[in-house]
């Protein structure tokens, strides 16, 4: 089973930074070769972010496996970060 993700970021703000140095240490020590990763930027593409309805940054949306999960922070926390996801055990 695959994951599929996507984090909303604000360009290279501090936080967005933060969230995707900690998600890309996660996947990789998690899921490794198991996940899918999107990294969408809203000043690039705010219509997707307002799409799924992003109202804060960072957001990790996990897309697959269902249910959509939404996760706001700088993603520092790894064990909420799973929890918060409910993929503890499932991949």
């Amino acid at each position: 089973m695959s994951v599929l993700l996507k984090l909303y970021i604000n360009g290279s703000t501090p936080n967005s930074v933060k969230a995707l140095e900690n998600l890309t240490n996660i996947c990789e020590t998690e899921f490794k070769g198991k996940y899918d990763l999107l990294v969408i930027d809203i000043l690039k593409n705010p219509e997707l972010a307002e799409k799924d309805k992003i109202i804060a940054i960072p957001t990790l949306v996990k897309q697959l496996p269902p249910p959509l999960r939404k996760i706001i922070g700088d993603l520092s926390d790894r064990q909420k970060v799973l929890c918060g996801l409910d993929l503890r055990e499932s991949v």
